[in-house]
């Protein structure tokens, strides 16, 4: 008991915390989320109403484009971020000249908000074209691609993609950070014995490397997944809260806010913390199950 008594004491203070601030208000917003307290200046508390409103709401029109938006954002984004940051890792990994610029430079979005990022590819990303056109758009007419200017975020079919560019550029350079520990920890005498095998140098990527790529692969979709999914300053950044570029986020920020209807806002959040739930518990156990095993 003198052992582990102190150590107790000293996580303690943050065990509460986390207890009280963290799993206490989920517990809280699910309960709301199970009410019909659908106006918050009334003071009555919301009857008990079960599942009534986490079935209700895909009722609404709005919330199945908001899901559809979130969807189309987490592939293009989680994707494209994981092929960018791979390929980038894999020209480090392969030696080029004045590395340590080019990680500085891939890294440095990393620093960046997402609302500074937002506000800059919001007119990046402007949708004039022809003779008033700015930002990519002029960029492309004055190179004579005129037919690549696009509508980019306002496009009602691919709007989303377009926002996940912005997104792809943030992390990229991180996941590429992850990628090359990847790659350096691999142990040169693995690639040397594969090569004696007669592994050729693809060969020697695809039966040795890759697979010990799997780790850092799984990390960086964890990663990226709750990301993507719970992304909101970002699209209130490039767009503000349209219903083109509508996430459940944003969605669940109108509720609360605009529509003052705390329990419809406290269902989206749960569904929010639903899906990235999906993401993060698998890997917990996953990574406890590692730890076991190890």
């Amino acid at each position: 008991m003198r052992r582990w008594l102190p150590g107790l004491l000293l996580v303690s203070p943050s065990i509460i915390l986390i207890a009280v601030f963290v799993y206490g208000l989920l517990g809280w917003n699910f309960k709301l989320a199970m009410t019909d307290k659908h106006d918050e200046i009334a003071e009555i508390p919301g009857n008990f109403v079960g599942l009534e409103n986490f079935t209700g709401i895909w009722s609404e029109e709005r919330w199945g484009l908001s899901v559809r938006h979130a969807i189309v954002f987490t592939l293009v984004f989680v994707g494209g971020a994981l092929v960018l940051g791979w390929f980038l890792a894999f020209l480090m990994e392969k030696g080029i000249r004045a590395e340590s610029g080019f990680r500085a430079v891939y890294l440095f979005p990393m620093a960046v908000s997402f609302i500074a990022t937002g506000v800059v590819w919001r007119w990046l990303m402007n949708s004039a074209t022809g003779e008033h056109a700015v930002g990519l758009n002029r960029l492309f007419h004055y190179v004579g691609l005129d037919f690549l200017q696009w509508q980019w975020f306002r496009d009602p079919d691919w709007g989303m993609a377009a926002m996940a560019i912005p997104a792809i550029w943030q992390m990229s350079g991180y996941i590429m950070a992850l990628f090359l520990a990847g790659f350096r920890g691999v142990p040169e005498e693995l690639r040397e014995a594969a090569r004696v095998d007669g592994c050729s140098e693809w060969g020697v990527y695809r039966h040795v490397v890759l697979p010990m790529l799997r780790p850092v692969t799984l990390s960086a979709l964890i990663i990226l997944g709750h990301i993507s999914l719970k992304v909101f300053d970002l699209v209130v950044a490039v767009s503000g809260k349209q219903i083109i570029t509508d996430v459940p986020a944003t969605f669940m920020w109108t509720a609360v806010y605009d529509s003052h209807d705390p329990a419809k806002g406290a269902t989206i959040a749960s569904y929010i913390v639903l899906s990235v739930a999906v993401f993060v518990v698998p890997y917990l156990i996953w990574d406890a199950r590692k730890g076991k095993r190890s």
